[in-house]
């Protein structure tokens, strides 16, 4: 870890453009036959059906569609673009061509209704979107809301009304396009924040905080290399997979595959690791979660060497059953849509089970409390990046058209996160929980995670949301919403609370147990799988 410290020194030259200055360079590194047969792009769809781009094609085709940007839609730099397609190769090649074009993508996940389509037009005034079959329907019925938008490309074998068709426009399109020049602080992109709190904002990225601020991930905690072949299950609509199918793995040439699996399935992760050649793998946990509750001792994955995670807290429980069936360690890391990678596991780190490892290279984070004091180790504070006084290239530039949330981001001399933590005597830093999630039960402060990783470790648990209850005595205590596995669902729930509120005594704190508890289905979710504390939280206040 000190050596990795010592090592970054990312350069941020004036001009950079990642299509030009990255995936142009390792064109010419496949053409020089210095680089392993990999392709840059390996898509499968699971029925027989495979898609293998190398550097070469991939520039090739990111052009045509960049013609067909700037050409077909007449777009121009520092326009803004939708883009909401499944885990198909169109969406790496808009990606693409977005950057050679300077219009500012905006990804959205499949499963936005009509309202948060309509939401993300009117908010981010896109000229332009492009999607597919399933998705068009929804921006038809509110498009007559949407001044702004001129342009809707359809990727389809088939046509729509007032809808451009992608397919035919690439056929005809040019492979010849000039890359704009940008500079490294020009917009590259804006996601929609996942929202866990609030409606979601606008974090706009510049073409360097991901283009290179992501190197350290790539380098250090993915530990790619161009031979690794590298699988990231994240949902396309979610700023993860520009950090884990985009930029880290193709700032250092590996391949990134993709398998287009419309709904997550264990089973189909668990064949694919084991029919190819996959070495590196990132899922967030609650697919470890799944992962754990089968035998893996029917599978072989063969080429897997190094496994990550990240979105929330990974449970130590699941990490130690994940290495008992596979004998690989889970590398937990931790970043928001606003930063790149905060902390991780680095390779060679000695790993602290539940800890997300130690500060990226990349920034000075600190815990500090609401006079941005910086705290010692062990005490509970709020996670915080220094930004002054130099703020670090590889932070979001802004809430786009938003300057108050961006002010409200900053105190004293930190950017902080919203997330509360500890670091510990070693440098190790901790997830309490995020800020407005830490319950306050009669003067005892509670973070849901370590309550939810205890209840995780019983067998009859499969995930649980542990928020805070009113309490007329207490003022507020924990209540746990619980999904039970399929073999103690019919268990009388008197019993199975007590018998879960025990355990928890037991593997935590006392105090912490949850005095309260439901039993449900499913919790709430965002897009990219982060349990909604808060609409848990708000449900129970509103009694």
């Amino acid at each position: 870890y000190e050596a990795i410290k010592q090592q970054y020194r990312p350069e941020v030259p004036e001009y950079f453009n990642f299509a030009r200055d990255v995936l142009d360079r390792w064109t010419g590194v496949e053409k020089e036959g210095k680089k392993s047969k990999n392709p840059a792009l390996w898509w499968v769809d699971g029925a027989g059906e495979e898609v293998r781009w190398s550097f070469e094609e991939l520039g090739v085709l990111s052009r045509k569609v960049a013609n067909v940007l700037s050409d077909a839609c007449g777009l121009q730099r520092g326009d803004r673009v939708i883009l909401i397609l499944p885990r198909i190769p169109e969406w790496w090649l808009v990606n693409v061509a977005c950057m050679r074009t300077g219009t500012v993508l905006i990804p959205g996940t499949q499963q936005l209704t009509a309202k948060d389509i309509l939401h993300r037009l009117q908010k981010s005034k896109a000229k332009c979107i492009i999607t597919d079959d399933s998705v068009a329907p929804a921006v038809d019925s509110v498009g007559a809301d949407c001044q702004s938008l001129k342009f809707k490309l359809l990727v389809s074998e088939g046509h729509r009304e007032g809808w451009l068709n992608f397919k035919d426009l690439l056929k005809n399109a040019s492979s010849d396009h000039h890359c704009v020049t940008t500079k490294c602080q020009d917009p590259m992109a804006i996601y929609f924040t996942s929202g866990t709190t609030g409606s979601p904002k606008m974090a706009e990225h510049s073409h360097s905080s991901y283009g290179i601020g992501l190197t350290v991930s790539g380098r250090y905690w993915l530990d790619l290399t161009s031979s690794d072949i590298f699988w990231n299950t994240s949902d396309t609509g979610w700023a993860k997979s520009a950090w884990s199918s985009i930029f880290s793995p193709w700032i250092q040439g590996a391949c990134v595959f993709v398998h287009k699996m419309p709904h997550f399935d264990p089973r189909i992760v668990f064949e694919s690791l084991s029919r190819f050649p996959i070495t590196v793998f990132c899922s967030p946990p609650t697919a470890y979660r799944m992962f754990v509750q089968h035998k893996l001792s029917g599978y072989m994955f063969k080429s897997l060497r190094h496994c990550v995670s990240a979105g929330e807290p990974i449970n130590p429980d699941v990490m130690e059953e994940w290495k008992a069936q596979t004998g690989l360690d889970i590398h937990e890391g931790y970043g928001q849509t606003e930063t790149v990678l905060i902390c991780g596991n680095f390779k060679g780190m000695k790993i602290k089970p539940g800890s997300m490892g130690k500060p990226s290279p990349g920034y000075d984070v600190k815990i500090i409390d609401e006079n941005s004091n910086i705290l010692p180790p062990g005490k509970e504070g709020d996670i915080a990046i220094r930004v002054k006084p130099t703020r670090s290239l590889f932070l979001f530039t802004c809430y786009a058209d938003d300057p108050q949330k961006t002010e409200a981001t900053i105190r004293g001399d930190f950017y902080v996160t919203g997330d509360r933590g500890i670091m510990d005597e070693d440098g190790y830093f901790w997830f309490v929980g995020r800020a407005d999630d830490v319950i306050n039960s009669a003067g005892y402060r509670i973070g849901p995670f370590e309550v939810e990783s205890a209840l995780v470790e019983h067998p009859a648990v499969v995930e649980s949301a542990v928020v805070s209850s009113p309490d007329p005595i207490r003022g507020e205590v924990v209540k746990a919403f619980v999904v039970l596995t399929s073999d103690y669902a019919s268990h009388d729930p008197e019993k199975m609370m007590k018998e879960l509120q025990d355990h928890v005594k037991k593997v935590t704190a006392p105090y912490k147990y949850p005095r309260k508890m439901e039993f449900v289905q499913q919790l709430p979710k965002t897009i990219s799988g982060k349990i909604r504390r808060n609409e848990l939280r708000q449900k129970e206040w509103k009694k």
